[in-house]
């Protein structure tokens, strides 16, 4: 079977890959807090290459490229605008920093802060999970006057909480897990007291721009579409040269 085939195949599969990233993020334009995620491509070797039966740079017949692939997916952390709600429980962060919460018996971070009040006066994810303070305690409102400081000091008559903000040493410490949400792979230190910096009433929204990746699935779809007409041409060719072999 022609190599050329498999290649277009292969280009197919990755730009297949690319498009579901593209809808994915187009998916969550609206989504609080959501960042964009980026198919990462990579150049293969040649198979002769990759099976170790010859060395790159020989300029052998097998010397010739693989192909591409979608070697990962990775997260874009860019931080998306603000948008004003005037909600005294939506918070966002301004510059570093993620939100902590509680998933079960797991720590998890995210950058979504459209946190609502529990009828018990905790301030829930709206999936309903626990935002903890920097002791790793829950925070709960009891009083019926309240408010967040600038630095994320929730103060009220009962007493204190501060809302906890971790910054990872590198941002490759951090696993999408869904829900908007990051599993720290180390512990994250806290962000210093000095660049404790929050908006009250503010959201952070989607970091995804529609038009750009309009624009990229436009790439992405003539890409794809190349790569099965070569499909096509390349089964023909095959088609045909058979057909001729068995008329011989």
């Amino acid at each position: 079977m022609p190599y050329g085939l498999y290649l277009s195949a292969e280009g197919a599969q990755a730009q297949s890959t690319r498009l579901e990233t593209i809808a994915h993020n187009l998916a969550n334009v609206d989504t609080v807090g959501f960042k964009r995620e980026l198919a990462i491509f990579q150049a293969r070797y040649a198979e002769a290459i990759q099976q170790g039966l010859t060395t790159p740079g020989t300029g052998a017949v097998d010397d010739v490229g693989g192909g591409i692939m979608v070697r990962e997916t990775k997260t874009d952390y860019s931080p998306g605008p603000l948008k004003c709600t005037e909600i005294p429980t939506d918070v966002a962060v301004k510059g570093r920093g993620f939100f902590v919460v509680k998933k079960g018996d797991e720590t998890l971070l995210t950058r979504a802060g459209n946190f609502t009040l529990t009828a018990r006066g905790e301030l829930v994810t709206p999936q309903g999970y626990a935002v903890l303070d920097d002791a790793g305690m829950p925070i709960v409102v009891r009083d019926t006057r309240w408010q967040i400081s600038d630095s994320g000091v929730v103060r009220q008559a009962s007493g204190t909480q501060t809302l906890a903000l971790v910054q990872p040493q590198s941002l490759g410490d951090l696993a999408r897990v869904g829900e908007n949400l990051f599993r720290p792979l180390s512990d994250p230190p806290a962000v210093a007291a000095a660049d404790r910096r929050v908006a009250v009433g503010y959201l952070e929204m989607s970091a995804v721009q529609p038009t750009t990746e309009m624009m990229a699935m436009i790439q992405a779809s003539r890409a794809f579409e190349a790569n099965i007409n070569m499909m096509k041409v390349q089964d023909q060719m095959l088609g045909g040269l058979v057909n001729r072999v068995m008329r011989a």
